[in-house]
């Protein structure tokens, strides 16, 4: 039995944004806030559906595709700026009537929901932070490296099967590389480019002291992303903050270990995910 509902497309925004919708609100899911999903950068929406099958259990889930990702619009003249993304995030809410709901945002997911808190907008009640790039302006790099991205977007844009994906991704599942091999294409390059750009030249550590909802850090053990003098200055800056490690994973935390993941959030987005 799955918990997918269903694929959907709406207009917010300004732009076609695409999402997939697991769990519903009936049953135990009625009286909890719904759960937004924002994957990272080359990650469409279909690439979490395994995430969105097991919160959908618990929460009413929605899983965007970000703009110039997967089947939610791109072209030559869009803006793939955070700001946009972050506006993309709460008028897809307004557009589905949610007046209040969780953010789950991965990587570059995670900067986007704290974005979208920063902007002021009282609908989103919490965020789920999962491993954001740190990095900023007179910041170390993010770790991976752009060429990373844009080689093997290319190669996908020509065809790809599981073992040449393999070459990009040596630790995951056959599973897991057969759907990124089908999906990678759909991730526009310039939105790439943009993204990755922002990574080191927007302040991310800016948004953090002004948002009042709770926040969970959830980071990895292992990949280097969060060191623990990132940790501590961004609990400086939002002392409530809450932190919690997934000590076996890397970056790609549910891909590393899922079970982990699942219980670093705890009870965090108003229950616990069985």
């Amino acid at each position: 039995m799955t918990n997918l509902l269903y694929g959907a497309n709406v207009n917010a925004n300004g732009i076609r944004q695409h999402y997939l919708r697991y769990g519903g609100s009936d049953g135990v899911r009625k009286d909890r806030d719904p759960v937004i999903v924002i994957p990272g950068i080359t990650s469409p929406a279909i690439t979490w559906g395994f995430v969105g099958e097991h919160i959908g259990a618990c929460f009413d889930t929605y899983i965007l595709d970000v703009r110039g990702r997967g089947l939610s619009e791109a072209s030559d003249s869009l803006d793939y700026g955070i700001n946009a993304q972050a506006d993309d995030v709460l008028e897809f809410a307004k557009a589905l009537g949610l007046s209040r709901y969780s953010l789950v945002g991965h990587s570059m997911g995670a900067r986007i929901g704290m974005r979208a808190l920063r902007r002021g907008d009282t609908s989103p009640q919490r965020l789920v932070m999962v491993d954001p790039p740190v990095s900023g302006p007179g910041r170390r790099e993010y770790p991976s490296k752009l060429p990373w991205y844009i080689d093997s977007m290319a190669a996908a844009r020509k065809g790809m099967d599981a073992d040449a994906m393999r070459a990009f991704c040596a630790t995951w599942t056959e599973e897991q590389l057969l759907l990124r091999a089908e999906w990678l294409h759909t991730c526009d390059e310039r939105a790439i480019r943009q993204s990755f750009d922002e990574f080191h030249t927007d302040d991310f550590h800016a948004d953090i002291p002004h948002v009042t909802q709770p926040v969970l850090l959830v980071r990895a053990g292992k990949g280097g992303v969060i060191l623990d003098e990132d940790v501590a200055e961004m609990q400086s800056m939002k002392p409530d903050m809450l932190v919690s490690t997934v000590a076996n994973a890397g970056h790609m935390i549910p891909w590393d270990d899922e079970p982990d993941f699942y219980r670093s959030m705890g009870d965090f987005l108003g229950a616990t995910i069985a």
